[in-house]
């Protein structure tokens, strides 16, 4: 394993303008640049070195902010280069300050042994008025059903922006996959006689002809920035307490552009420190691995539309890079009785997600009425029962439509990151191998029995954040 250093080594813990010697440096969103606040000499953003691409890894690179967290460092003690005051700051809650004495920022640069300290980040590009602005149009789409008590007390006031903590990791390995798939030949319609309630009636039914085959798929893969959350709280994204499945929703960031981090990126922003070590993510990130090429092959096997069923997945991967990054997100907070509730916004690309506490009694009687008026017309206009039930069918078909998908738009509680199709991946050097093995005819069923091309593993992985 060989360690990328990205450490700036700043023991006084700030970032200087060459020009003036100021510390006081801030980022400016509009210009995309670090500007000192007192000479206004703008800094272009600074790269890091040794840092490979994916489809180039031969051996397991480590950025050195990935380092293992040890607690017993969350108190430091940083000394001011410019007025030499020692200023304490606590780690867990944030990554720099300033001088108490003299006014100099104080940025922790160097990564201190409890790994609070990133390799990378990428700054806000998003501004917060923006921010709000989304979160106002998020929020006023579902003001309809939405909980009274929150319509009156939603506030943007406290819309933060926040750095959340995640691991990068690119990946390069060599796959071959063995299985069965099948190929629809045609469809056509049957008609059979059931008997129902003693009453022979006719029923149409499609039925299918396709042909299976043995099929063979070997290849190189090499994956770019697979995003794993490394705070517990936001990994946990079925938390009965809080909806942080909103906050891996809004991804995927524009991880490449990523650059080094200094401190000064801080500034005017929260940041949440990392609490999970690679051991802790290491077998969820090489099941999400694996998905990712899992769904990548599915374009190689667009043929077999019935589905394929793997029964050989042997996929080694020779090559890894993992870098510790700071992420940034503008997001808004509601406590709803017992649940903490968020809207959260991409601080890049302004994607948007929240979960909204929701009036159900007002939802079902409007939604019941879509039932009840249509079935009250049909029983005072209608003669024939049967159209009568039909017309009732159809309304309860659309009171529990309308119901379920306000319902499910308001709380989001299924909603997350498709990390299996947005993150960055090629397949290349790709060698068929596939041989029909039979025909069958007259099928009822419409799709391959045991196709498995689509499932997810990564995604249920349960971290433990006690591994070593």
């Amino acid at each position: 394993m060989k360690v990328i250093d990205t450490d700036d080594k700043k023991k006084d813990g700030q970032n200087k303008c060459p020009k003036c010697g100021s510390s006081d440096i801030t980022y400016n969103i509009k210009k995309e640049k670090l500007v000192c606040n007192y000479c206004n000499t703008e800094f272009d953003k600074e790269e890091i070195n040794d840092v490979k691409e994916a489809k180039d890894l031969n051996e397991e690179l480590r950025g050195s902010g990935t380092k293992d967290i040890t607690s017993e460092e969350d108190m430091i003690t940083i000394k001011c280069d410019g007025c030499g005051a020692e200023i304490v700051i606590n780690t867990k809650e944030a990554t720099n300050s300033r001088c108490h004495w003299c006014r100099s920022v104080l940025s922790i640069n160097h990564q201190i042994d409890n790994g609070a300290i990133p390799d990378v980040l990428l700054p806000f590009k998003l501004s917060r008025e923006d921010a709000v602005e989304s979160i106002n149009k998020y929020v006023g789409k579902r003001s309809f059903f939405a909980d009274s008590k929150f319509k009156k007390e939603f506030n943007t006031n406290n819309v933060m922006g926040v750095f959340f903590p995640y691991m990068l990791v690119d990946a390069r390995g060599h796959g071959k996959f063995i299985g069965t798939g099948e190929h629809e030949v045609r469809s056509y319609t049957v008609t059979k006689k059931v008997k129902h309630f003693d009453k022979e009636e006719e029923e149409r039914e499609t039925h299918y002809d396709f042909d299976v085959y043995s099929i063979e798929r070997e290849f190189d893969v090499a994956i770019d920035d697979l995003t794993v959350e490394t705070s517990m709280e936001i990994l946990n994204k079925n938390n009965s307490n809080r909806t942080t499945n909103i906050i891996n929703s809004v991804m995927p960031f524009d991880t490449e552009n990523c650059i080094k981090y200094k401190g000064n990126y801080l500034s005017g922003y929260s940041s949440e420190k990392r609490d999970l070590n690679i051991s802790n993510i290491e077998d969820k990130v090489d099941k999400e691995l694996r998905d990712i090429t899992r769904h990548a092959l599915n374009n190689e096997i667009k043929f077999y539309d019935r589905g394929v069923k793997w029964d050989q997945e042997n996929v080694e991967f020779n090559g890894k890079q993992w870098i510790s990054a700071y992420l940034p997100i503008w997001l808004y907070s509601y406590q709803d009785n017992k649940v903490l509730r968020y809207v959260a916004v991409n601080g890049r690309t302004g994607a948007t997600m929240g979960s909204i506490p929701l009036n159900k009694l007002k939802l079902f009687i409007f939604s019941a009425l879509f039932f009840v008026i249509p079935l009250l017309l049909a029983c005072l206009f209608l003669q024939q029962n049967g159209l009568k039930v039909f017309v009732g069918v159809i309304g309860l078909i659309v009171a529990l439509t309308i119901y379920l998908s306000n319902s499910s738009d308001y709380r989001n509680s299924g909603v997350r990151h498709k990390y299996e199709n947005n993150t960055r991946h090629q397949l290349t050097n790709v060698k068929e191998n596939d041989h029909l093995i039979r025909h069958e005819y007259d099928s009822d069923d419409w799709s391959m029995f045991g196709a498995n091309n689509n499932r997810l593993e990564g995604e249920h992985i349960k971290v433990n954040k006690n591994v070593e």
